[in-house]
This record gives C-alpha cells, sequence and structure tokens, in this order.
C-alpha cells in the first residue's frame, strides 16, 4: 500500500492543497471552526511560502492520481547556539485514513534530506499538548528526535 504514494516538493499550483491540509491540521489540534474560518488565509500564505524556496519548503504525500494525503513544511531559522542556521518542521499531517502507512516517515525523511541540502545543523519541531498528543511525541522520539524544552508564543501586532 505505502508504494501507492509519492513524496514530491510543493510547487505554486499546490498552494490550496498546503493550505487545505494545514487547515485539517488545525481542525484537529483545535477545532474545525477555527480553520475552516482561516481557509483563505492559510491559502494565501502558502502560496507566499512557497514562492520563497529560499527560505521555506513543502513537500506532499500524494498518490499517481496526485490526491495529497499528508503534507511536512519546514523553514530556516537562525540562531547561535545553533551554530548558524537551522530548520523547524512548521507543520506537519497526515490524512488519519493514512495514518500507519508510513507516510509520516517518509515526510520526515524528505524533511531531513532538505536541511543536510541546505547545511542546516538540526530540525525543531513543536509538538501539542500533552497527555493528548503523546502518540506525536512518541513518533517523533521513534524518528530520533529529542526533547530540548518548553516552546512558548508572544503574538505580536503588525499594527
Amino acid at each position: 500500500m505505502r508504494s501507492a504514494f509519492q513524496i514530491r516538493r510543493a510547487t505554486l499550483q499546490d498552494s490550496d492543497i498546503v493550505g487545505d491540509l494545514v487547515t485539517a491540521l488545525l481542525d484537529e489540534l483545535y477545532d474545525p471552526e477555527y480553520g475552516a474560518q482561516r481557509r483563505p488565509i492559510y491559502r494565501r500564505a502558502a502560496a507566499e511560502l512557497i514562492a520563497a524556496p529560499d527560505i521555506y519548503a513543502a513537500f506532499l504525500a500524494v498518490t499517481a492520481e496526485n490526491k495529497a494525503f499528508g503534507v511536512i513544511t519546514v523553514s530556516q531559522c537562525v540562531s547561535i547556539y545553533a551554530g548558524g542556521r537551522f530548520g523547524e518542521i512548521n507543520e506537519f499531517y497526515v490524512v488519519p485514513s493514512a495514518r500507519k502507512l508510513g507516510l509520516g516517515r517518509a515526510l520526515i525523511v524528505a524533511a531531513t534530506e532538505e536541511a543536510a541540502r541546505r547545511g542546516w545543523s538540526h530540525l525543531e519541531v513543536c509538538t501539542a499538548d500533552l497527555p493528548r498528543w503523546q502518540q506525536s511525541v512518541d513518533f517523533y522520539r521513534s524518528c530520533r528526535f529529542t526533547e530540548v524544552g518548553l516552546r512558548l508564543e508572544l503574538e505580536i501586532d503588525p499594527g
């Protein structure tokens, strides 16, 4: 079954697909109302970011018919503690019906290969709240990710 899928880099023509998969991710993490209202924003953001391949990349798990079942996005970050450039997994989602088919691991491999190609020292990922998302944390650990601490966010008003 796994061979029925391929992992490929998303193009500008895939912006709506990437945006829709991110919407599905946020629907699952938070609330279906949250993502549905923001779908147009996510589609526009996907197009803007895919058009900036020097700092961003998205990969899709697709069938031969180009039906997407998963996405992973990565972007470049910089810091002194990392010795310069490193990567961050921004979004990572596999549709529930396609989980346990190896797509998640294949998407992680694509992100890892992209990180190596760009010379990033490592990849970081933020996980959702525990214990509800323990299975996700366990998956990352099985892919050799290690815990490095708690991550917090401060929203900035652009006005």
